[in-house]
């Protein structure tokens, strides 16, 4: 018996969108949807029963992260996941492959998923040479080494280790274990790391399928190929051969050609299979993706913005930090109907961060996931009730008015 099951319900008419729903052994799962990115098992600033409240319907967890703390092990023991950070709802977690660019080409530059392709910071180099930056992760053939940026204490990760780990941590949905790479690369190591990335989906499989977790456990294989057109549709052959449950496009994206990389891939993976587009999160990007067949997103930025004072309205994001807002009675969004815009005015929000108070944080992530998750939500109501092109219109016209 597979560990999900995934149904369409709807498609667009002439596009690859589709509103459809995911059985899973702690919940359906209505898609497309957003999903809270929770890195530590902990939705930063937020408890579970708030992320509940924001209409959220899963949480991701990051590997590597608690991997190293408080350890897989110790999660296993206190019964996974769900039990040790009391969330009933289903689970995902990644398979560490993003912390690769992260800790490597991208340590120390707080890079996100989006990138201009003419950045040459993010080219990444695989050799360790003498006279070169230091970098906390290496890539190899068989895995990647890594230094903690906790203590500096040394580690090896392999496909086995990341699925081992993910067995452990007990999610309901788990990721192949890929390398990242920057759209920056040149051709030629971006066909190396997808060789690499395809050697490790397999092995990933393999070791999945030979544990009894696989039965409680859906494995999805990531599709990589940088911004290259060969390479991505070569890597969705590959990677939809496989006996996958479903789907992860990953890479880090130039913003130019996101809408392409994701097309090319989605026009050749297996139809009846969910798909997840990894770290991506912007409204204008979320519509591209579920025309484009996304099922699934994950992105930190509504909380990160949540945080540090950007907050998304029906009109555009706004710095609530701003003079302006000091004497606004208003809600952030008169359209929103989330607890923080039902309850406090934007002048309460302003002064929360500007006196660096912590619940000014806690009330903007609430905010920002509840507007980014029920955004998605009414594309799914839109493609059920055939009315997806109009609502992307509507709503685009007034968000980027500002």
């Amino acid at each position: 018996m597979a560990p999900i099951k995934f149904e369409i319900e709807k498609e667009i008419p002439g596009q690859m969108g589709r509103a459809g729903k995911i059985e899973t052994p702690h919940g359906v799962i209505e898609t497309p949807t957003f999903v809270a990115v929770g890195t530590k098992a902990s939705v930063k600033a937020l408890t579970p029963e708030q992320i509940l409240e924001t209409g959220a319907q899963v949480v991701l967890a990051n590997t590597y992260h608690l991997y190293l703390e408080p350890g897989d092990e110790r999660v296993k023991n206190f019964g996974g996941l769900h039990k040790f950070m009391n969330w009933q709802g289903p689970m995902m977690t990644d398979s560490g492959g993003f912390q690769v660019f992260s800790l490597g080409a991208a340590y120390g530059k707080e890079l996100s998923k989006i990138t201009k392709i003419t950045d040459p910071s993010q080219l990444l180099v695989e050799r360790s040479l003498d006279g070169e930056a230091p970098r906390l992760a290496r890539v190899g053939q068989d895995g990647v080494s890594f230094r903690s940026h906790h203590d500096g204490s040394l580690h090896y990760i392999t496909p086995e280790k990341s699925i081992e780990i993910q067995h452990n941590l007990g999610a309901d949905i788990i990721f192949a274990f890929d390398e990242c790479t920057s759209p920056s690369e040149g051709y030629r190591y971006q066909e190396e790391a997808l060789e690499r990335t395809h050697r490790w989906a397999q092995r990933s499989l393999d070791y999945h399928k030979s544990k009894p977790n696989a039965e409680f456990q859906a494995l999805f294989g990531i599709v990589q190929g940088g911004r290259e057109e060969s390479l991505r549709r070569r890597s969705a052959e590959f990677i939809g051969s496989l006996d996958f449950d479903g789907f992860g496009i990953g890479g880090s994206f130039a913003k130019e050609d996101m809408e392409t990389a994701v097309k090319w891939v989605n026009e050749i993976l297996p139809k009846d299979k969910p798909r997840h587009l990894l770290g991506i999160g912007e409204p204008e990007d979320l519509f591209m993706g579920v025309e484009n067949g996304v099922d699934l997103f994950d992105c930190v930025a509504p909380t990160r913005n949540g945080r540090g004072g950007t907050l998304y309205t029906s009109r555009g994001k706004i710095n609530i930090k701003n003079a302006e807002y000091r004497e606004d009675q208003g809600p952030v969004d008169e359209e929103c109907e989330c607890s923080v815009c039902k309850n406090y005015s934007r002048a309460y929000l302003c002064h929360l961060y500007r006196a660096h108070e912590m619940l000014g944080g806690t009330l903007g992530s609430i905010h920002n996931l509840y507007f980014i998750i029920n955004l998605v939500k009414n594309m799914r109501r839109a493609i059920l009730e055939n009315r997806f092109p109009q609502f992307k219109n509507e709503f685009l016209a007034k968000y980027r008015k500002e």
